[in-house]
């Protein structure tokens, strides 16, 4: 059933309320663009006002509830099982750079385990959204991880280390190992969107390193609830503390894994 429940309904309309203002911001970042003035700051504000209106959202509907954002941290709750890991602004950089594609991600993390997720991309106004043991779904419609089996058939998405970030090495072997196998690698900057991406097929599979909770936490659940596999990029099952992604249908996944292994 595509009906979500009062849980979701809460999460969704936190991210539909927080895209208000960045699609306002987004517009005038085009503006922005041509200015001596310069974005960065802009951008920042308008990533504080997304997040300030989640978590006000979130604790009006559960008040007990701990909050673990990208902007302020974690702030501990009474209840001390559930967490909500909140992105207001995943693909940062393609926003400052007015690139649509971008995505808010709220996910909600009960006893360790993450039991429900939403990513929204404002753009193209796809409401990507999960419950443990109830599916994966965009706006009403159920999705399916792809159902390909071989990797020359495959397009696969990934990120790419940047100024101050990542291990540029690693990323390189990696890619040299995939790349020459597939049939493309894409980097479209939105770990978020990515995930959800696999999700619903339109990408066979993604990896990626040093990636933070708010990052990964809604997208493992829409993968796997769409029918995929998700590991960290060795192949173990601490995505969150780990930091790192392997997400695919369950006869590419240990394809990759062989690639990534043969990288180390």
């Amino acid at each position: 059933m595509s009906t979500q429940t009062a849980l979701l309904k809460v999460m969704s309309d936190a991210a539909r309320k927080a895209a208000r203002g960045l699609n306002r911001d987004f517009g005038e970042l085009l503006e922005l663009q041509v200015s001596k003035k310069g974005a960065a700051d802009f951008v920042s504000a308008a990533d504080l006002k997304a997040e300030q209106t989640i978590f006000e959202m979130l604790q009006k509907a559960r008040p007990g509830y701990s909050f673990h954002g990208e902007e302020r941290g974690l702030i501990e709750g009474t209840d001390k099982t559930h967490t909500w890991i909140v992105d207001p602004l995943d693909g940062t950089t393609n926003f400052l750079h007015a690139i649509p594609h971008f995505a808010i991600n709220i996910a909600l993390e009960r006893d360790g385990v993450v039991v429900a997720a939403v990513t929204y991309n404002p753009i193209t106004n796809e409401l990507f959204w999960a419950e443990k043991g109830k599916g994966c779904f965009v706006n009403d419609k159920r999705l399916r991880v792809a159902a390909r089996q071989h990797l020359n058939e495959s397009v696969l998405a990934t990120g790419i280390p940047f100024l101050g970030h990542g291990q540029h090495a690693t990323f390189l072997k990696e890619l040299h190992q995939i790349s020459q196998r597939v049939a493309g690698v894409r980097r479209f900057g939105a770990a978020s969107l990515d995930l959800a991406f696999v999700a619903a097929g339109r990408f066979d599979g993604y990896w990626e390193r040093d990636l933070k909770p708010w990052d990964l936490a809604a997208g493992l659940l829409l993968v796997s609830e769409a029918g995929g596999k998700v590991t960290t990029a060795d192949g173990g099952d601490d995505m969150l503390t780990a930091g790192s992604i392997c997400a695919a249908n369950l006869e590419l996944h240990p394809l990759i894994q062989q690639r990534l292994r043969a990288a180390a």
